[in-house]
C-alpha cells in the first residue's frame, strides 16, 4: 500500500506528464532560459483556502530551485484581493508549474469551502459531517485532506481501511445475519482488526442488526428525518449512527437534531464548484 506522500507524487509526476508531454513549446519559444520572475497567487472569491501544502510539493518536486513564501496557509479564511503566497525562481518553471498548482488547489479549496458550511451548520450539535469514496479517481488523498482542513471528517480512505456492508453486499450475500456472519469470520480468518459499519434500508433491516450486533456503526440510507428520529431512539446508543442519502445544506441540521453521530455527504467531493484563485505574475 503506498504513503500519502507516495500517492501525492505518484499524481503529481502523472499530471506533469499530461500537460507537458514533449516540451511546453509555448513557454520554450518565448521565455529564455536563464529568465527569473515570481508570481502570486491571488484569491478572487470568498471561501477557505485549501492546497498550500501540496502547491508546494509541486513546486518543489518540479523545480527545486523555486522558492515559496506563504502568507496566507491551509483553512485560511479568504476573500478577494488576497495573497496567499509568492513563488521565485525560473520564469520557465513558474509557467510550467501554474496550471497543475491552479487545478489541484481551485478545487482542494473548493471542497474545504463547501465543507466549512456544513461544519457552520452543524454548529452546536454533536453531529460530524464525514466525506464518501466519491472522489476524483487518483485525487482521493487531496479531495480528503480538503474535506479534513475544512473541517470535516474523513470516512475510509478506500477499501481496504473498514467494512462498510452496503445494500449490494448484503443482497448478494444473502442478507443481514449471513452478511454479518461472514464478515467476522473473514476478519477472524485473515487477523484482520477493523471497524465494522452496516447499511439499513428500512426498521426490518435495522431490527435485524439490532438482533444479530457485532457491528461499529449503522448507516440509515435514505431515511426520512422523522424515520430518522425513530431510528435513532431505537438504537438508544449502542451503536455510532450515521445518516446518508440526499442531505443537503438545506437539510443537514435536522438530521443533526435527530441525534445522530455522523451525515455523510457525497456532494462533498463529487459535485463541487471551485475556488476561483489565478496564479499572476507580478
Amino acid at each position: 500500500m503506498y504513503s500519502v506522500d507516495e500517492l501525492a507524487d505518484r499524481l503529481i509526476d502523472l499530471s506533469f506528464a499530461e500537460d507537458i508531454g514533449d516540451g511546453d513549446h509555448t513557454t520554450l519559444c518565448c521565455i529564455p532560459e536563464g529568465a527569473a520572475g515570481e508570481s502570486r497567487l491571488l484569491v478572487k472569491e470568498c471561501g477557505v483556502l485549501a492546497g498550500v501544502a501540496v502547491a508546494r510539493r509541486i513546486f518543489m518536486r518540479f523545480d527545486p530551485g523555486l522558492r515559496m513564501d506563504v502568507l496566507l496557509g491551509d483553512g485560511a479564511v479568504v476573500k478577494p484581493g488576497d495573497v496567499a503566497f509568492t513563488v521565485s525562481g525560473r520564469v520557465r518553471s513558474l509557467l510550467q508549474t501554474e496550471r497543475l498548482m491552479l487545478n489541484v488547489m481551485q478545487r482542494m479549496s473548493g471542497i474545504a469551502t463547501l465543507t466549512r458550511r456544513y461544519v457552520d451548520a452543524l454548529s452546536g450539535t454533536k453531529t460530524r459531517v464525514l466525506d464518501t469514496r466519491k472522489t476524483t479517481p487518483g485525487m482521493r488523498i487531496l479531495e480528503k485532506e480538503a474535506v479534513r482542513i475544512g473541517g470535516g471528517v474523513n470516512h475510509r480512505v478506500g477499501l481496504f481501511d473498514m467494512i462498510l456492508l452496503k445494500d449490494n453486499h448484503v443482497d448478494f450475500a444473502g442478507g443481514i445475519a449471513r452478511a454479518l456472519e461472514r464478515c467476522h469470520a473473514y476478519l477472524k480468518a485473515k487477523g484482520l482488526d477493523l471497524r465494522i459499519e452496516i447499511e439499513v434500508r428500512s426498521f426490518d433491516e435495522l431490527n435485524e442488526v439490532l438482533s444479530v450486533g457485532g457491528v461499529d456503526r449503522i448507516m440509515l440510507d435514505n431515511f426520512s428525518v422523522d424515520a430518522t428520529r425513530a431510528a435513532v431512539e431505537l438504537i438508544g446508543g449502542r451503536f455510532e449512527t450515521e445518516s446518508s442519502g440526499g442531505i443537503t445544506l438545506a437539510t443537514v441540521r435536522d438530521y443533526a437534531e435527530c441525534g445522530v453521530d455522523y451525515v455523510s455527504v457525497g456532494a462533498l467531493t463529487h459535485s463541487v464548484k471551485c475556488l476561483d484563485l489565478s496564479f499572476k505574475a507580478v
